[in-house]
């Protein structure tokens, strides 16, 4: 169809109002972000909504009144709590959730027993409804998934020859969403976070609740009772990962990054490609940049992103809670130890893979050399070590390396008793030494437990064969004792079930393996 570009003049508010009444569809502007409406009594025109965005049909609409008096009609009934909100917030950027009456039909409430209304600020919105002369449903005017449009031209992008018409009518002003808030149950709840803030609300009504959904994603089974809950949302076509760091930790992080765009605050200074979303500390501003900030991304052809984290309280929750379904909730924590473990069986070739880590500016941490200087200067270790597994094993305050490794790895049970003691002592060594990207190089990751300590976790492997070889060889064994001391170890299959990723090294390019990995993991 050929989609007609309005402005706010008082004749094409009327055409547009005529389009909705003949159950077309309008993008409009609000306060919050643009709208793509529907007479909201028309199950119909509604339908074309979901077909025009691409938009899953559970995914329930929020309707738009003009007049506070609007509301009545489309409920059960207005709440004591639901009438101190109106009175306090309409118009205004707060979407109240109440049973629905029956003039709300199931395709705008995407099958739930209750409807999202709300009445907007914006002058232009306000006149279009009004001139409709009915409840406009509208979600935000883009295809479905991809960043809401703050301005006009983001609209058109998205929706040219896919409705009736657009009204031009400049840019929003808070740029996210209205807050939604369910006023059903018996406490309020938050289940999108928006420019009223929970204090705000609270302030009115007393005490609410903050969906889990709202800063976690929802569970697989869980319905979504308002717009904007899936799981990844507000995508731009690029590959969004946020990084929570200081603003050093961020700069440092981004600028050792090959490929990738930065999507940051006005005054990080980055050396790659990027695209700022507001000033540090001030969520205003950020929630007005950040969807446009996203879409520009797209326009450079970024195809990887490292986002600045915003904080959660107040303005900023409403813009983190927008940036992480952005990232598909895919975060690099680098305000505490950043683990890749690395481990695998003996002979698999875990310090070929470290060296190369390390050429990549990864902090590399080899739990072996800690080990090793843990049995040089504890001597309240050598005393237990001596007491566990007996005399001989110590002489002269000086570990006797070969007589242990003769005891504690000659089966699974005496080496459980050496990891006992030592493991302790070497994840505490590791946490003080871990500084941005670390590789936790730990043979006996699993044993110590220090997986729950990893953000992912590569295994190395190789053909036992080779990896038989490969020791007898490096540590002059022979083979009974290098079988012996493979056989005290966990299996193969152990390895590769609780990692997350597999190297294999029988001759494969181990590099090419870690690059794919890491493009994967950052």
């Amino acid at each position: 169809m050929k989609t007609k570009i309005l402005s706010p003049s008082d004749s094409d508010i009327a055409l547009a109002g005529e389009i909705l009444q003949k159950g077309g569809l309008v993008a409009f502007p609000t306060e919050t972000v643009y709208g793509l409406g529907a007479n909201a009594l028309n199950e119909e025109a509604v339908k074309k909504i979901y077909t025009a965005k691409g938009r899953p049909s559970d995914n329930p609409l929020i309707v738009h009144i003009a007049k506070k008096e609007d509301i009545a009609p489309l409920v059960k009934e207005i709440t004591p709590k639901a009438q101190a909100l109106i009175d306090a917030f309409f118009p205004g950027a707060l979407t109240i959730i109440l049973p629905k009456s029956r003039l709300i039909g199931n395709v705008v409430s995407g099958g739930l027993d209750t409807v999202a209304v709300r009445m907007p600020k914006n002058k232009i919105a306000n006149r279009l409804i009004a001139a409709a002369g009915c409840p406009v449903a509208a979600p935000s005017a883009n295809t479905s998934g991809l960043p809401s449009p703050t301005v006009a031209r983001y609209v058109i992008a998205d929706m040219n020859g896919r409705i009736d018409a657009i009204i031009d009518g400049g840019d929003c002003e808070y740029g996210v969403e209205s807050t939604v808030i369910t006023l059903a149950g018996e406490t309020p709840v938050i289940l999108r976070p928006g420019a009223v803030t929970k204090e705000m609300i609270e302030a009115v009504i007393g005490r609410v609740e903050i969906a889990k959904a709202v800063l976690e994603g929802m569970a697989n089974d869980e319905v979504a009772a308002s717009p904007g809950m899936k799981y990844k949302h507000y995508a731009p076509r690029a590959q969004v990962v946020i990084v929570n760091a200081d603003k050093k930790e961020y700069e440092d992080f981004v600028n050792s990054q090959k490929n990738a765009f930065a999507l940051c605050f006005e005054d990080d200074c980055v050396n790659i490609p990027k695209v700022t979303f507001g000033k540090e500390n001030d969520g205003a501003s950020q929630a007005r940049e950040l969807f446009t900030a996203l879409r520009e991304l797209d326009e450079m052809g970024a195809k990887k992103v490292y986002a600045r984290n915003p904080g959660i309280k107040g303005v900023d929750m409403a813009v983190y809670n927008r940036l992480i379904r952005a990232a598909a909730f895919k975060v690099i924590d680098l305000k505490k130890p950043f683990f890749i473990g690395l481990t695998g069986p003996t002979g698999a070739g875990k310090g070929f893979a470290g060296k190369y880590f390390a050429r990549l500016g990864f902090n590399v941490l080899d739990c072996d050399s800690f080990v090793k200087n843990i049995y040089e200067s504890n001597t309240e270790l050598l005393s237990a070590i001596e007491k566990e597994f007996g005399a001989g094993i110590v002489e002269n305050g000086v570990l006797n390396r070969k007589r242990l490794a003769a005891a504690a790895f000659s089966s699974k049970e005496s080496t459980a008793r050496l990891n006992a003691l030592v493991h302790p002592l070497v994840i505490a060594e590791c946490e003080q030494a871990a500084k941005g990207l670390t590789v936790l190089d730990a043979p006996q990751l699993f044993e110590a437990g220090a997986q729950d300590k990893c953000f992912k976790v590569v295994c190395i492997t190789a053909d036992k064969d080779i990896r038989l070889k490969r020791i007898t060889q490096r540590d002059g064994l022979t083979r009974e004792q290098a079988l012996e001391r493979m056989n005290a170890q966990l299996d193969e299959d152990y390895y590769i079930a609780h990692s997350d990723y597999v190297i294999y090294n029988n001759g494969e390019n181990i590099e090419e393996q870690i690059d794919k990995i890491l493009e994967d993991i950052l």
